[in-house]
């Protein structure tokens, strides 16, 4: 019966916009980072993109928050509104610390598993921006949410895959030589796993909000 008079009830169709353009940040975040990860002089233009990209993030998931309160009327309930914008902006915050991590360290080559890592962080985005695309229909795209959420699980299991394969190789490689090497590598590496955990949370709330909502 809620759900039937919830349907006859106007809705405040900004939070869909605003989910779609903050969605697009992690997009273009996620290119940066690959950008970055391809290394030499690319890296500190990239950083920079990425720290732009975070604090346009960070002003729409302010704006989202403000419509919380100020509305009478929202598309599906304000916890979940609250949760989902805030989970999508630790996606690209998680991205603005990967940044500053290899910054920090002054790295500017990196492993081939991390270059794969970055794609499927950018494959993670793209598929993500689809999802949030689609919950202001729905109802008539169920099906299609659930699919698009159950591959970024699925990616996420790879990358699981990719990060202990990455270690393994970045401790042979530095065993009997330099162990700072194997200590930022292996630092880097859990950033880029990060990231993609970032996504997964992101897949099980709009999962959630589907359940709630269909």
């Amino acid at each position: 019966m809620l759900r039937f008079f919830q349907a006859l009830m106007p809705r405040e169709e900004k939070f869909f916009a605003l989910f779609d353009s903050h969605a697009a940040t992690l997009v273009r975040g996620a290119e940066a980072l690959r950008d970055l990860l391809e290394g030499g002089g690319a890296v500190p233009d990239a950083c920079r993109r990425i720290l732009a990209y975070e604090n346009e993030a960070d002003a729409i998931a302010r704006e989202v928050l403000l419509g919380v309160r100020r509305s009478f009327i929202t598309p599906f309930d304000r916890g979940d509104i609250k949760d989902l914008i805030g989970l999508l902006d630790d996606s690209i915050d998680q991205m603005q610390k990967t940044a500053k991590a290899i910054t920090l360290f002054e790295v500017t080559h990196f492993e081939p598993h991390m270059r794969e890592m970055a794609d499927i962080i950018l494959r993670c985005a793209e598929l993500t921006v689809e999802a949030v695309h689609l919950l202001g229909s729905m109802r008539e795209n169920v099906t299609r949410i659930n699919a698009i959420t159950e591959q970024i699980v699925q990616l996420e299991e790879q990358v699981d895959d990719l990060n202990d394969a990455g270690i393994k190789a970045l401790f042979l490689k530095h065993r009997g030589g330099n162990a700072m090497e194997f200590i930022i590598g292996n630092e880097i590496y859990d950033h880029l796993e990060k990231v993609v955990d970032r996504f997964e949370d992101v897949a099980n709330r709009i999962s959630g909000i589907v359940i709630e909502q269909v």
